[in-house]
């Protein structure tokens, strides 16, 4: 999507995405190694969550992918100054199918580069039961000289 095509309020929703074990092993030995995890025995046996769940880091990433695909491809998008806030209310299991929806909050262009355009959106990630397992707000900057 273009920058011009974002509005105050608007919602786009993309997914889903399908989460095994084996992808949540794989990122979190790689960038999350907790046990709760990389080993789904002991997750099962001693974790407070009754098994196996993927990194937040992972979860944030899945979003990522779901709204780079849906709204961020081809557009003047080319970096992010970071996040407001980021929230993981629930955990995500292997078997879960997440869907985003991302609500645009606010439009703009900067006031000192007219040519600096700045989405604020929040991006929220729900799995097959309509649970909420993670809210963010970023801010997106768009190149639109």
């Amino acid at each position: 999507m273009k920058f011009a095509e974002f509005e105050p309020g608007q919602v786009i929703e993309a997914g889903p995405y399908d989460v095994d074990a084996e992808e949540i092993v794989r990122f979190a030995t790689a960038y999350d190694p907790q046990w709760f995890h990389t080993d789904a025995q002991a997750a099962g046996a001693k974790s407070r969550f009754g098994g196996l769940i993927a990194s937040g880091w992972h979860t944030c990433g899945i979003a990522m992918r779901l709204v780079a695909d849906k709204a961020l491809a081809g557009s003047e998008s080319f970096a992010s100054p970071g996040l407001a806030y980021v929230k993981w209310p629930h955990p995500v299991r292997p078997g879960d199918a997440l869907r985003v929806r991302a609500t645009v909050v606010e439009t703009r262009r900067s006031r000192g580069n007219r040519a600096l355009g700045i989405l604020r959106w929040r991006w929220q990630l729900f799995n097959q039961h309509d649970t909420e397992v993670l809210d963010l707000e970023a801010t997106s900057l768009f190149d639109l000289s």
